[in-house]
């Protein structure tokens, strides 16, 4: 996820702990990492989807992370991105798309694209990822980054999440990276009938993360899942 304000001032230091930490460390090949991350990280903690699974395996999250974090890309943590924003901690990467249940024949839309890990991770489990992001330059980056590594069937568009991506909708799986204080109007209405919206919600410090189906009426059925601390949903021009 593409998380904003908070991790600004923290993350020369972290940069610093992290990189004294890497020199005392032993390499690790990224595929033994990967098997680590989703044994210890991600299936003891209840994630059993074999798809989801082999997804996080998959997907190089090392080449996700700037060049200095690479020796902690598959650290049981989030991790400070560009633009003073981070990569979300692999188990709520999987945690959360698994609660989406998706299938191969599904359309997706991200809000938050970030780093555009979630977006790789995803575009292995449906047929297309649409993902928005506000900031320019993330925005940017994350379409080279995911089109070099051969991720064909993601788009990335520079944009307020607010508003969805009304071109492509409806949408059988939405997925939100960051929270807004209510579930935004537009995501409801891109829903599919039957299609499944997992999305941070409420103000910093308590957030639920909040799974909800659209029945045939339009109304959505909500229930939270879990917990959480992101960074607000943030606005254009806020």
């Amino acid at each position: 996820m593409a998380r904003r304000v908070r991790w600004a001032r923290a993350v020369p230091a972290l940069l610093l702990s992290l990189s004294v930490q890497a020199c005392a460390q032993r390499a690790e090949p990224p595929q033994q990492a990967r098997e680590r991350m989703v044994k210890q990280q991600i299936e003891e903690r209840g994630v059993k989807d074999p798809r989801v699974l082999e997804a996080m395996r998959r997907v190089p999250r090392h080449l996700f992370v700037p060049p200095p974090l690479v020796p902690h890309a598959y650290d049981d943590t989030p991790l400070p991105t560009a633009s003073g924003q981070t990569i979300s901690q692999p188990y709520i990467v999987a945690f959360m798309t698994e609660q989406l249940r998706p299938e191969k024949s599904h359309v997706a839309l991200e809000v938050g694209t970030g780093s555009g890990y979630q977006a790789a991770v995803l575009s292995l489990l449906v047929s297309k990822v649409y993902t928005i992001e506000l900031l320019p330059e993330l925005a940017r980056t994350a379409a080279e980054r995911l089109q070099k590594l051969g991720y064909r069937n993601v788009e990335v568009k520079q944009g307020d999440g607010y508003a969805g991506w009304p071109d492509h909708a409806p949408y059988d799986l939405i997925i939100v990276t960051a929270a807004p204080l209510e579930v935004p109007p537009a995501l409801v209405q891109q829903l599919k009938p039957g299609g499944r919206l997992i999305i941070p919600v409420g103000p910093a410090g308590f957030q639920e993360l909040q799974l909800a189906t659209k029945d045939e009426s339009g109304r959505l059925q909500v229930r939270s899942v879990l917990p959480v601390a992101f960074v607000p949903l943030i606005k254009p021009g806020k």
